[in-house]
């Protein structure tokens, strides 16, 4: 369950849009590294007593490193003032009210209480959520004027402030904006499912395409159905429902130490074979050499239901090595692990070929 710690806040470390990192010296004597995201608990100070969560800190959670600041005791926030019925992380003790793009207060309710198409807008979707700066990498190598949005699932993180990654992509306009769809919260819209989070980056943030994949973190029990990234099956069929274009990114590795990754992921071949029924665009880079052979030898079942595309790769490592924000997934830099990145940039490539000229 929950390891509750107090510590004092000695110094504001950095800090980026909806987050802050603290370093705290905890009661027992030793000092960690501690996140507060101020929407929630307030603005933590040198000096200020905190409560802390360190479950994920003392697991040793790679996307966890830190302790959580749980609440500033002596120095609580003001109530929050304005619309929104939203409750997210409900029934939890950190459950926080938003304002939903789609509410009947919110002033884009109009516009999608009557949307239900994407009107054939590429939906890029892809496992993990270090998937996204390597598709708009490739995307943005092919159409640099477009407009793309992020859906965030509720598979990772559930705070978007946690992805610094996101900041950033906001900051240099790669990103219009994100929206945190389920339990996910903090993006730049709130929406209650995946299929108004796509109709909100549709109709109301004007996204030419937008990518989808869970916050940073995932869940997985070396299992063949228990891991987060079934929700990305589920992410295509709500694309192809609501009538935009599906682009499927493989989750490819030559890096990962676990043999059900190594080439196409298992977590690709249940999530696009057995959940995705919508028909959607599997994009299969060609990698070359034996271990291209492999990823197209793994890929071709999904043919059966899906469209298999195969994108070229050529100059996808520049336009990757020349991305904004850092590449690394599972702690693997883009060269440790290149075959991964150049497969999400493939499907950003394949992606961009959809739109009107």
């Amino acid at each position: 369950m929950i390891r509750w710690r107090r510590g004092e806040v000695r110094e504001i470390r950095r800090e980026w849009p909806g987050a802050l990192e603290i370093e705290v010296a905890v009661d027992d004597g030793s000092r960690c590294r501690a996140l507060a995201y101020p929407p929630l608990v307030g603005r933590p100070e040198p000096g200020d007593t905190v409560l802390l969560n360190t479950t994920a800190l003392a697991m040793g959670l790679g996307t966890g490193g830190y302790a959580m600041v749980v609440a500033v005791p002596d120095r609580l926030p003001q109530d929050p003032a304005g619309p929104g019925h939203l409750v997210k992380a409900r029934y939890t003790p950190l459950q926080a009210t938003v304002l939903g793009a789609d509410e009947q207060d919110s002033p884009h309710h109009g516009l999608l209480r009557e949307a239900d198409s994407l009107d054939g807008m590429p939906v890029v979707v892809a496992d993990l959520h270090s998937a996204l700066p390597a598709i708009l990498c490739g995307l943005y190598l092919e159409r640099p004027a477009a407009r793309v949005a992020y859906v965030m699932l509720d598979g990772g993180a559930l705070p978007a402030w946690f992805s610094m990654a996101c900041a950033k992509l906001r900051e240099i306009g790669w990103l219009t904006g994100v929206v945190t769809v389920g339990q996910s919260f903090g993006g730049d819209l709130e929406a209650v499912t995946t299929h108004t989070g796509l109709l909100a980056a549709r109709h109301v943030l004007g996204a030419d395409v937008t990518v989808v994949a869970q916050g940073p973190g995932n869940l997985g029990t070396g299992t063949k159905w228990g891991f987060s990234g079934v929700s990305s099956g589920e992410a295509v069929n709500a694309a192809g429902v609501l009538n935009g274009r599906p682009v499927a990114a493989l989750r490819v590795s030559e890096g990962d130490l676990r043999e059900r990754h190594i080439g196409v992921s298992h977590h690709s071949l249940t999530a696009y074979g057995r959940v995705a029924l919508t028909r959607a665009d599997v994009v299969v880079p060609e990698l070359g050499g034996a271990f291209g052979a492999r990823v197209e030898r793994q890929a071709a079942p999904l043919g059966e239901r899906h469209n298999l595309v195969r994108v070229q790769v050529d100059g996808l490592y520049d336009a990757l090595k020349a991305s904004p924000v850092g590449l690394s997934t599972m702690g693997r830099k883009l060269d440790e692990d290149l075959a991964y990145f150049l497969t999400s940039a493939a499907a950003g490539r394949h992606a961009a070929t959809l739109l009107p000229a």
